[in-house]
């Protein structure tokens, strides 16, 4: 089964990470497991400075942490993982309207397709004035199904 992490309570600098399409590309790359900054530009087909500034993001908002070292020739890697609650749920005593789930979800085509209009549909209800503004983040992408290559 794949990485399924769920954040903490959504925290402003959690929902701000997830703001940039870079940092999904991330959170989908490190579900395949732990990686240095090299093997996800290579990955992703971007820079390692790139990289670096948006896991800098990711991590100081909670959602990614370090995994570890490996000495090479040269100096030391440093592995990164996604980050989660080893419970599964956002903490309800922190704000009970507020949360923030990462999560890999088994599919089928035509599930897919109604989630996403669904999701359209709840995205593009115009403001009526009525009740309290929330925010809402939505993503729902279908990852490359090969595993990035170094991952």
């Amino acid at each position: 089964m794949e990485n399924e992490d769920t954040a903490g309570t959504g925290a402003p600098a959690q929902f701000k990470a997830l703001g940039h399409p870079a940092r999904h590309r991330l959170l989908a790359a490190l579900g395949q497991g732990e990686a240095t900054i090299s093997q996800l530009a290579a990955a992703l087909d971007s820079n390692k400075g790139n990289v670096s500034h948006h896991l800098r993001i990711l991590t100081d908002a909670g959602l990614v942490e370090p995994a570890g070292t490996r000495q090479v020739r040269g100096g030391t890697e440093q592995y990164y993982r996604r980050a989660g609650t080893s419970s599964g749920v956002s903490d309800p005593a922190a704000d009970p309207r507020a949360f923030l789930s990462l999560r890999t979800l088994r599919l089928t085509p035509g599930r897919a397709e109604r989630l996403a209009a669904v999701l359209r549909e709840l995205a593009s209800q115009p403001d009526d004035g009525d009740g309290e503004p929330y925010s809402l983040l939505i993503g729902l992408y279908q990852p490359d199904p090969a595993p990035p290559p170094g991952l």
